[in-house]
């Protein structure tokens, strides 16, 4: 520690001391030209500190947010500090890294601001991979997840393709997102993008809602109406919750599969149906065929290319990115200035189980958002199942049976092992059995 007579070091030392800081870090005018770029700067995004001095830093950075949200340009224009907003920054080599990101004006000696300085802390994302369309990117798969990845690797080749695909996985994990992301990934991006959630028409509607029908079909039917497979003509079209289709309507949907031609009710001949389906559920259709409620036939028709999207407490790495994006979204909305959430909230987010997933999140930081006059979300603006009763800390069981331990601990052990449930059984030293019995057991009280 310095006492009062510890001179202070020159300021041609300031480069060595920046260089031994293990965050990366670097400063800009107000130009925007990158005027140092420390050591660990260059080690994260592959840029050589020569290379990178003097360049405009999107030029070095390209990072997901520089269009719409650039914490450098907020704090010199705000002459405020900003602190851990996470982001994606595309190294040299094409690679991307989730980075944790800081910015303060930078200031001379009257107090006048004449650039910024950042630093940014690699998040460990090397294995992430994310979607890029159209020189953006689909947020919500930007993922560390390493099943997730793998997916989402290959997805621009499942996309091209024309290949029937089955999205399996909870409600609120995606699916529609990611059904969205194929569709735009596709040689049929110009055309129309159609989603029907099979579970919300009544059954009486369905064929007219999906195939259409003919003037005088029936009594009510003045003129011809084109149903779903026609609007979603040289596009695709997304069946949602197909789960929930009766038998008589899987026998229509084989058909079209088979044939590429469906019939408007009350129609006489055959129209192409030149569409890419996607089909989703979150229910089990092997089991349901097994047990005589979902067609055989159909399941392999849909099942050319199938892809399971892990809950949200299974890549739990993934939330702090998933948080920020939301918050993105929501400034750009309404215009508040949400920075982020407090290492609290987090601890908070990621000891909690999700069973809306995704969709829950959104609502959950959308609601501390209301809450918040600005800054960063605390404890305090969540919903009041998420915040610890008085006395406890976050986390702590409160109110919880033996039961309740159990499922908790299964699920954590999940997650910790990023859904692989062989890990998890090995850790908490159970049979695949008891921890599948476990999970079902807890999903049912739920």
């Amino acid at each position: 520690m310095n006492g009062p007579d510890t001179p202070l070091p020159h300021a041609s030392m300031y480069p060595l001391i920046f260089d031994s800081v293990a965050d990366g870090l670097f400063t800009v005018d107000r130009e925007w030209n990158i005027m140092f770029f420390n050591a660990a700067a260059s080690a994260v995004t592959g840029v050589p500190s020569e290379e990178a001095v003097g360049r405009k830093c999107w030029e070095v950075f390209k990072t997901s947010r520089c269009r719409d949200v650039c914490v450098l340009r907020a704090c010199i224009a705000d002459d405020r500090r900003i602190a851990h907003r996470v982001m994606t920054i595309r190294r040299a080599d094409g690679g991307e890294v989730q980075v944790s990101v800081s910015a303060s004006p930078l200031k001379d000696g009257q107090g006048r601001v004449i650039g910024g300085v950042e630093t940014f802390r690699d998040l460990g994302s090397g294995s992430c991979a994310g979607l890029a369309l159209g020189g953006g990117l689909l947020e919500d798969f930007h993922t560390c997840d390493p099943g997730l990845s793998e997916v989402v690797s290959i997805l621009p080749q499942i996309a091209q393709s024309d290949a029937t695909v089955l999205l399996l996985g909870e409600s609120g994990t995606g699916k529609e997102v990611f059904a969205r992301g194929i569709h735009r990934l596709s040689r049929r991006e110009t055309g129309p993008f159609v989603g029907v959630n099979c579970g919300a028409l009544p059954e009486a509607l369905m064929e007219s809602e999906l195939f259409g029908y003919k003037a005088g079909a029936f009594t009510d039917a003045r003129k011809d109406k084109a149903g779903r497979f026609q609007l979603a003509q040289n596009g695709t079209i997304l069946l949602d919750e197909i789960g929930d289709l009766p038998l008589a309507l899987q026998a229509k949907i084989l058909r079209v599969l088979q044939e590429r031609s469906f019939e408007p009710l009350g129609g006489v001949s055959s129209q192409l149906a030149d569409v890419r389906v996607v089909a989703s559920t979150n229910r089990d259709l092997e089991r349901m065929v097994a047990e005589g409620t979902f067609r055989q036939d159909l399941f392999y028709r849909l099942n050319v290319v199938s892809i399971t999207l892990p809950p949200l407490r299974a890549r739990l790495g993934d939330l702090p990115r998933l948080v920020e994006n939301i918050l993105a979204r929501r400034r750009a909305a309404d215009g508040k200035d949400i920075q982020g959430v407090t290492p609290e909230v987090l601890r908070l987010l990621k000891s909690y189980a999700f069973p809306g997933n995704i969709r829950e999140l959104e609502n959950i930081i959308e609601y501390g958002g209301i809450l918040c006059p600005g800054g960063l979300i605390g404890v305090e603006h969540l919903p009041g199942h998420l915040r610890p009763a008085p006395g406890l800390t976050p986390g702590a069981d409160r109110g919880m049976t033996m039961e309740d331990i159990r499922y908790q601990a299964t699920q954590r052990a999940v997650a910790r092992n990023q859904g692989n449930r062989n890990a998890a059984c090995r850790e908490l030293e159970i049979s695949k059995d008891t921890l599948r019995r476990i999970l079902r057991r807890g999903e049912t009280d739920e």
